[in-house]
């Protein structure tokens, strides 16, 4: 048995996430299915995050089990020739360690948040960014942004749904910067919680906009609410970056 590392790009728009569910297409399905079909093994994937449907990624990371003796380099090649034309592509592979794991062996992740700030309708950027009409203060938006990094109580920026056993994490960046008519939103953790990425720059964007201002984003952060969330982002501006291992 050999551990493979993959480091996966893909294009969210079609799936309903990054982990297999009972109904409806995901990223693990159709690596697993690859596998079985160049392979004839039933192995599992394990990721280093889990992706919302929408979400896209230009480096996850994971790790696959396989029985039979393949050269890494045969292993991709074969793996993106299957999956095409699905917008899921291996761009890295590896041998890894019996004991290396995509997600538990993790030490930070980081996301980047992509608003188009523009009147005219997104085009070849669809379902790949979040276009807001209004100005946005970019300089504000990064002022209160600032309230969220460090070790907090994240259970107002946490969906409802989430697993995490503990919402308190240590946001280590979150920075907004404006390239033209583009706003890019970049976080780093450890770990997140479901919806927090997204969260946090639906309420930045509410700063952005005037409606809110740094102190009524640190209301927010206190009251450890649900319900006092401003706005929950959509997925499609949302990308999965990188992971980070401590060997690297």
């Amino acid at each position: 048995m050999t551990r493979f590392a993959l480091t996966l790009e893909f294009d969210g728009t079609p799936f309903l996430g990054l982990q297999r569910q009972d109904q409806g297409l995901t990223v693990q399905q159709v690596v697993e299915d690859a596998v079985r079909a160049i392979t004839g093994d039933d192995a599992r994937m394990h990721a280093a995050g889990r992706t919302d449907s929408g979400v896209h990624a230009l480096a996850m990371r994971a790790h696959i089990d396989i029985e039979k003796p393949i050269d890494p380099f045969r292993l991709s090649e074969a793996l993106n020739s299957v999956m095409r034309p699905r917008p899921v592509a291996v761009t890295h592979c590896e041998v890894v360690a019996d004991d290396w794991h995509a997600r538990f062996s993790c030490v930070g992740r980081s996301y980047i948040y992509r608003i188009r700030n523009r009147r005219a309708p997104l085009t070849v950027e669809a379902n790949r960014a979040w276009q807001i009409s209004k100005p946005l203060d970019e300089n504000a938006m990064q002022d209160a942004a600032q309230i969220l990094v460090g070790r907090h109580d994240f259970t107002t920026f946490r969906s409802a749904h989430c697993q995490a056993p503990d919402p308190v994490k240590t946001l280590d960046r979150l920075d907004v910067r404006r390239e033209g008519d583009l706003l890019l939103i970049e976080a780093e953790a450890r770990s997140f919680l479901h919806h927090q990425v997204r969260s946090m720059v639906g309420c930045l964007s509410l700063v952005g906009i005037g409606s809110w201002d740094a102190k009524k984003m640190g209301q927010a952060l206190a009251a450890k609410n649900r319900h006092e969330l401003g706005l929950n982002a959509p997925p499609q501006g949302l990308y999965f970056v990188s992971a980070s291992y401590p060997e690297e």
